[in-house]
């Protein structure tokens, strides 16, 4: 990605996952199959954290890198350089994989 996106507050930006899935017959489902929203994906950048009303910033949860649940109606499509992203805010994810 070429464009630099710096997310602001508490938003971060994440590279959907859009692999196939497979059922349980062994047929390959791909993405294209459905127009779903993705609900889970990696985190590719971090904003600094929510300022409080006392001035102080709030520590982030995730950080970049993190393979995140998400969602399915929070986040905002972007397309950059023809890469899409998804910017959603931190309370929008739902987990962190371990």
């Amino acid at each position: 990605m070429s464009v630099q996106l710096k997310p602001t507050e508490d938003h971060i930006i994440v590279k959907a996952d859009v692999s196939e899935t497979q059922t349980k017959s062994g047929i390959y489902i791909p993405s294209t199959a459905s127009k779903e929203r993705p609900q889970m994906g990696e985190v590719v950048a971090v904003g600094p954290g929510k300022m409080t009303d006392e001035g102080k910033r709030l520590t982030m949860e995730v950080k970049v890198g993190d393979k995140v649940l998400f969602s399915k109606y929070g986040p905002s499509e972007v397309k950059i350089d023809g890469e899409e992203l998804l910017i959603l805010n931190q309370g929008d994810v739902l987990a962190i994989l371990a």
